[in-house]
């Protein structure tokens, strides 16, 4: 077993026994890591889509380490239309170097676009041997990056669909979903047994929610070893929310993987950008997003949200109107202005990669407050965790471990973190801001601490 993928499996035991954050992963050196970023989409509904360092840049500032690339299957394959394009797999290769120069790993999911039609219900019949070609599609890639550990895994079926089968969501599941599942694990796993295999659950046809939530259950197990459940939430009725998780948290705790969101974030409409108040004001929107992160921080769950894109286009198949899951609105593929009303909720403070087991944390909107709970292992290496000063903390902030640690950094010095209090077990030096990145960097914790209760506050010497 090749050791960057270690972890995962090591994830899935040592969280559940030691520590309150079960959904966690760990990365190669058995730290534990919290998934956060964006789905990087290859085109969008004018054309292909192009991004530099300086957008993967962005996306750091904004507190990723993740991105999930959409793959076309019509590049891929050779379903009707379809075809295997060399000049696909140059670019799919600049974006996962551009991740991996960032300190981001990637995940590739894949999607049903690009060919003439794909039929659903044809595809779960299986005459034509569609599973044969869509699984050869998925060996492009898993050839391709079997060895390279800036690769964390797949998302091998990207929200399936029933339609108009005449078949339950549970029957459908059961019969077709999950051997399919279970097909592409073991042909994936002949050519990289380390990768993780992300899965989704039928997305529902419209009008036919349970509890408001689109997704229907899965109520039986895969069985494989290296499985992540990656379900998407787009829910915008807060008082769901909750609901919704709880009720991933009971699948993932019967399949026996952790959770990832795969995607999330209702998408915005063409008025919220012009709207404070209101039904589709920003306000609403800025509730709706905090509520959605308050209960996945406290879950210890990782997130993608969709998209890391500009606005050159907008759907329309909402009764509010012309809609997207664009986080900028400038008219250009690769954007720059932040739709702040969300992007702040999603750029919020978490703990990245911690040396250690992460307890718990939460970010309070109210309060501009972080508060971690760890158990420390300084065996393992460095912890970072993201800030995200420039917009959280334009006033500083301090960073407060447990009564006898007090640092602070003073954005008019720009000198870099200053100590107020420091026990003698302590060395400042061990801590340090990389404003680049938005991140605090531990190369090691206190000495013979069994727990550490972390605080990052807003302005200076804050003891309250």
């Amino acid at each position: 077993m090749k050791l960057q993928f270690i972890f995962f499996v090591f994830c899935f035991t040592s969280i559940m026994t030691f520590a309150q954050i079960k959904h966690g992963l760990r990365d190669e050196q058995g730290r534990h890591i919290i998934p956060r970023g964006f789905v990087v989409n290859t085109n969008d509904h004018v054309g292909e889509v192009f991004f530099d360092s300086d957008d993967y840049a962005r996306m750091v500032r904004m507190g990723a380490n993740t991105q999930v690339i959409r793959l076309e299957l019509g590049k891929l394959s050779n379903f009707p239309g379809g075809k295997l394009d060399q000049n696909y797999l140059k670019k799919l290769d600049d974006l996962v170097a551009l991740g991996k120069n960032h300190d981001i790993k990637t995940v590739f999911k894949m999607t049903v676009y690009g060919v003439d039609k794909f039929i659903w219900e044809e595809f779960w019949q299986n005459k034509k041997n569609e599973y044969s070609t869509y699984i050869d599609a998925w060996k492009v890639i898993w050839n391709r990056y079997a060895d390279d550990p800036a690769v964390l895994g797949y998302d091998v079926v990207n929200e399936p669909r029933k339609l108009t089968m005449d078949i339950s969501y549970e029957n459908l599941t059961n019969k077709y979903l999950i051997p399919l599942y279970q097909k592409i694990i073991d042909e994936s796993q002949k050519i990289n047994v380390d990768k993780m295999i992300l899965f989704q659950s039928i997305f529902m046809n419209k009008g036919e929610k349970i509890d408001n939530n689109q997704y229907s259950e899965i109520t039986a197990p895969i069985n494989r070893k290296n499985i992540i459940f990656a379900p998407h939430i787009y829910q915008n009725d807060i008082d769901f929310i909750k609901r919704n998780m709880d009720r991933f948290d009971k699948e993932s705790d019967m399949l026996k993987a952790p959770i990832l969101i795969g995607e999330w974030g209702f998408p915005t409409f063409a008025t919220t950008d012009t709207l404070i108040d209101g039904k589709l004001g920003q306000l609403k929107y800025r509730e709706l997003y905090i509520r959605t992160a308050e209960v996945f921080d406290r879950m210890g769950v990782g997130s993608i949200k969709a998209w890391f894109l500009g606005n050159r286009t907008m759907q329309h198949f909402l009764s509010g109107g012309p809609s997207t899951w664009s986080i900028f609105s400038d008219s250009t593929d690769a954007g720059t202005v932040e739709r702040k009303y969300i992007t702040d909720v999603i750029s919020r403070p978490f703990p990245q990669t911690i040396a250690g087991d992460i307890d718990s944390f939460l970010f309070n909107h109210a309060t501009r407050t972080l508060g971690i709970k760890i158990k420390p292992d300084n065996s393992k290496g460095a912890s970072k965790i993201f800030i995200g000063a420039n917009r959280h903390y334009p006033d500083g902030f301090s960073i407060l471990i447990d009564d006898d640690i007090v640092m602070y950094y003073n954005p008019l010095k720009n000198v870099g973190l200053e100590t107020y209090k420091c026990s003698k077990d302590v060395n400042p030096s061990n801590f340090i801001w990389d404003p680049q990145s938005q991140k605090l960097i531990v190369l090691k914790w206190p000495n013979n601490r069994i727990n550490l209760n972390i605080k990052i506050v807003p302005g200076l010497r804050n003891f309250d």
